[in-house]
């Protein structure tokens, strides 16, 4: 068995493999959306290894790139996405084999960690291939009255930016400094990051309202007959958009999608409900960081995302 590093060239064969190994009707999958999440990243290209059989393409890892920071230092880190193995050559380690290539890789390389939210199914293989708990991500739910709303309307998902890129560079670099202030982790933004991860993306359908002062990113999930109003993104300059602006503008948007449940970011969002550690377990991977750097990943408490930071896409 060969394994390699895959090129723009391998996409057609890669994207019929986890098609192969996921099911067709399981898997929103085309070269489309391998390329927008693979090639046309912001922070980078993936990294990503293929294994081979007689010149063909058995098996795929992808470790997608991601930027963190804190203070003035920023981490060059990966996300452990999409992994695949053809039904015909299962059983063989094939996905262990790759992983544990790709994790050489990247360390080698001077990378600092990977990170991932894997399932109860996949996460003891993780760990034995030296992943470790960092803790459930910090999240917050509260009800939601917009399903009362007698007005209802299709709401559909749009992009409403009443402002400029350089503006939202500008917002953006506000946001990033105020964090630095935290002590904590957190993913910088750029206007080049928040269009392709929300405005851009083919995977999920965001509803975006951009102004001078402020950038919103929202969608409905839904959980049975429940809607719930996911704030995956929500950056803003508090001196010019205070708390009772912000209010006032989610509580329009739940009454146009007539939600039941909202769920945000309770570090960046002052609003009442529930609020812990209910998300996924989140686990990481220690490449090259520090002794002090790896108190600071290791733990939960410090680590200051959006939903959308960590979610799955």
């Amino acid at each position: 068995m060969n394994i390699r590093k895959a090129t723009e060239e391998d996409i057609p064969e890669i994207v019929s493999v986890l098609k192969a190994s996921l099911g067709e009707k399981e898997l929103s999958l085309s070269e489309e959306i391998w390329r927008y999440k693979h090639v046309f990243n912001p922070f980078g290209k993936s990294v990503v290894l293929i294994a081979e059989e007689e010149d063909k393409i058995v098996g795929v890892r992808a470790f997608m790139r991601w930027k963190w920071q804190s203070n003035n230092k920023t981490y060059s880190a990966f996300r452990a996405v999409d992994t695949a193995t053809h039904p015909k050559h299962q059983g063989k380690g094939i996905f262990k084999r790759l992983t544990l290539a790709a994790v050489e890789r990247v360390k080698n390389e001077g990378d600092h960690f990977i990170f991932n939210t894997p399932n109860e199914m996949s996460r003891p293989g993780y760990l034995k291939m030296g992943w470790e708990p960092v803790g459930k991500i910090y999240i917050g739910i509260k009800p939601s009255l917009g399903f009362l709303n007698l007005r209802k309307k299709s709401v559909f998902p749009a992009i409403q930016k009443n402002t400029t890129a350089q503006k939202i560079d500008v917002l953006c670099h506000h946001w990033n400094h105020n964090l630095q202030k935290s002590k904590s982790s957190f993913t910088p933004k750029s206007a080049d990051f928040l269009e392709w991860r929300y405005e851009k993306n083919p995977l999920q359908e965001y509803t975006v309202i951009a102004e001078d002062f402020y950038y919103l990113a929202v969608y409905i999930k839904k959980r049975g007959k429940l809607k719930e109003l996911r704030v995956a993104e929500f950056l803003y300059n508090e001196d010019e958009f205070n708390r009772e602006e912000r209010k006032k503008l989610l509580k329009n948007i739940e009454k146009k999608f007539s939600a039941h449940l909202i769920s945000f970011s309770p570090q960046f969002l002052e609003l009442f409900g529930k609020k812990g550690y209910l998300g996924p377990l989140l686990v990481l991977n220690d490449l090259n960081l520090t002794p002090e750097e790896r108190l600071l990943f290791k733990d939960i408490t410090k680590w200051y995302n959006s939903i959308g930071d960590l979610e799955l896409f």
